[in-house]
């Protein structure tokens, strides 16, 4: 009879959770829209979803939230009201009994992919995660890498250019020119018209130049960031996920090539560069990962 554990992925948008085998086999999975009101109802809806799902062999729960998770549980979400400093871990271990863990998103990212998708068997690896905002989970030589603070990975606020602009104190530099807030703030400008960045690439397959121009400018600072990834981290690979990753071979050209032409040369050519496999699997997945690895940790410990 096969292990399992409890993945949740709470976001800002939605709440997901699943049953995941050991052998990292995803099953019963459940989606619904994050409260609004944030709070402690966040934690009640991620409790009823879980009671959908079966919970004979469940050995643990791992929790992935979009900010801050500190070492004993407590989580902090800038885009969930209420959520300063909750006490995540603490509650669900009360409501469930079960052993916990609260990661941040992007460490989730970058542990599902290396366990089960495009980075799999690699020790240093970045996962690029680009969508509303941006962050980066990093794994380094086998080891995740999280700073002082469990900040490390905070992408969005990478300095891409030399003049600072009002909007860099709200959402970081580089989330204001690549990220899909930015990336819609610029096509409407360009357009004289209020649009979306998924309008931008839309606009952009049916052959409009200036939205076109619009996404090669957010790949020339996408590739930017990365170049300085690749200098600092010299990683052997770098998954890109998130909406506007997946936006096309118009914006990831334009990233290519800059950071071809940015990064440290040997160490350049020497990372691969690679979308996804996983998509939204890639944090239940992390998730996961970090739970069973936790409950062996317990057992033998």
């Amino acid at each position: 009879m096969p292990d399992f554990v409890l993945a949740v992925d709470i976001g800002g948008t939605n709440i997901r959770v699943a049953r995941v085998s050991s052998a990292g086999r995803i099953s019963h999975r459940f989606e619904v829209a994050t409260p609004p009101g944030g709070g402690i109802t966040v934690i009640d809806t991620v409790v009823k979803l879980l009671e959908q799902v079966p919970q004979k062999n469940v050995r643990a729960l791992g929790v992935d939230v979009p900010g801050l998770a500190y070492s004993n549980g407590d989580a902090w979400a800038p885009n969930i009201p209420g959520w300063e400093r909750i006490p995540l871990g603490k509650k669900l271990r009360e409501r469930l009994q079960l052993p916990v863990v609260v990661e941040s998103d992007r460490n989730a990212f970058v542990v599902g992919e290396t366990w089960k998708g495009a980075a799999r068997g690699c020790n240093d690896v970045v996962f690029l995660a680009v969508g509303t905002g941006i962050g980066a989970g990093i794994l380094a030589g086998g080891h995740l890498l999280r700073g002082h603070d469990g900040l490390a990975g905070c992408m969005g606020w990478m300095a891409v250019r030399d003049e600072f602009l009002p909007q860099y104190s709200k959402f970081g530099c580089l989330e204001s020119h690549a990220a899909g807030i930015g990336i819609g703030i610029a096509a409407s400008r360009r357009l004289k018209r209020k649009v979306t960045a998924q309008d931008a690439f839309q606009l952009a397959v049916r052959g409009d130049k200036r939205a076109q121009e619009v996404l090669r400018e957010a790949g020339r600072y996408l590739g930017l960031a990365l170049a300085n990834l690749v200098s600092i981290l010299n990683p052997e690979i770098i998954v890109l996920g998130g909406g506007v990753a997946e936006a096309g071979e118009l914006l990831l050209k334009s990233a290519r090539e800059t950071m071809m032409l940015w990064a440290q040369p040997i160490a350049v050519r020497q990372t691969r560069l690679v979308r996804s496999r996983l998509g939204g699997a890639a944090s239940l997945l992390g998730m996961a990962k970090m739970a069973l690895d936790h409950s062996e940790t317990s057992q033998s410990g």
